[in-house]
């Protein structure tokens, strides 16, 4: 190159390319993931490289436990803890086999490890949350709220609470519950279509209210994903809208389903966009003012069900 202008150009657009914060990768952050589509639950370190994989098949929840062991399904209805490097199963709970489910459609798109050590598990198609002890043993079931039954729609995600409450992603009713430990709802919110008409599909021509994922912040409101409402939003107990992050407020990334949400300790959440088609993310790390200062997009090793995943350590500083 003999013209030295053209060669400062070429190289402060370099310059730019690689310190702009939509040119990002999958280095500095260590996480696990999981993609129908590709039939695959990996863990990816923080230089990029693939650390351990097993195959799935069906899965919306996933976990990595404080003993490193893996807590997913491999199916709707079987959910397995997994020791990571033998991949022996060491628990284990399969719907199918549990009584009153022999006739019934029965889905799981939610679980969860509790700390008396038994497991939450949401039936979708029984309707209920259960309690699963370390034998497989049923020591507790509330039955959830549902306007719409259907086995594969009536929960997404739902999690229990600190105060011994459950909140519950509810797809087809578009809709959060929280319930108390005897199953009567206490808070409700119903995720708004923000004035727009429902559209079919999956991908980023689609919209609706069908929520994936709800976590309770520690100033006491909640941290919504809207699923095909492309929209992550945080509403107050008054169910006041107070932050929110919509399909096209990422310059140069398009929100699809949103699915799985995550609160860093630095305050940044990252977000889960699921079918959103090679042309962007599947996973996204944004600031409180919108910032994208992480992302993971790869469609070798996983395609557009990146449904599922969880930040494990932060520049070398594991994630409690």
């Amino acid at each position: 190159m003999n013209d030295p202008k053209l060669f400062h150009v070429l190289a402060c657009f370099a310059l730019a390319l690689a310190t702009s914060p939509q040119q990002v990768d999958a280095a500095t952050r260590r996480f696990i993931a999981a993609d129908s589509s590709k039939q695959r639950v990996a863990i990816i370190d923080e230089q990029g490289a693939t650390e351990w994989e097993h195959p799935i098949g069906r899965l919306h929840d996933l976990h990595v436990l404080a003993n490193g062991n893996l807590l997913f399904q491999d199916s709707w209805t079987h959910v397995i803890e997994l020791e990571r490097d033998s991949k022996k199963i060491v628990w284990q709970y399969d719907a199918k086999q549990s009584p009153g489910n022999e006739d019934r459609q029965i889905e799981i798109h939610a679980f969860q490890r509790l700390a008396d050590g038994n497991t939450m598990i949401a039936e979708s198609g029984r309707g209920r949350i259960i309690e699963v002890d370390s034998k497989g043993k049923i020591v507790k079931e509330i039955k959830l709220h549902i306007d719409h039954p259907h086995p594969h729609r009536d929960t997404r995600l739902a999690r229990k609470l600190d105060n011994g409450h459950y909140l519950v992603c509810h797809e087809g009713d578009g809709a959060v519950r929280e319930y108390d430990g005897a199953g009567k709802v206490v808070w409700q919110y119903e995720v708004p279509l923000f004035g727009k008409e429902p559209r079919p599909g999956h991908g980023v021509e689609a919209f609706g209210n069908q929520c994936f994922s709800a976590l309770r912040l520690a100033n006491g409101n909640t941290l919504i994903g809207t699923g095909n409402g492309h929209a992550v939003i945080e509403v107050t107990p008054e169910r006041e809208i107070v932050w929110s992050l919509h399909q096209n407020d990422l310059p140069g990334i398009q929100l699809a389903w949103v699915t799985t949400l995550q609160v860093l300790p630095s305050g940044n959440i990252v977000i889960g966009n699921c079918h959103a088609s090679p042309d962007n993310p599947q996973l996204i790390e944004v600031t409180r003012d919108k910032k994208v200062v992480w992302k993971f997009h790869d469609f070798e090793r996983f395609g557009d069900a990146l449904t599922n995943s969880q930040i494990l350590s932060v520049d070398g500083k594991l994630i409690e």
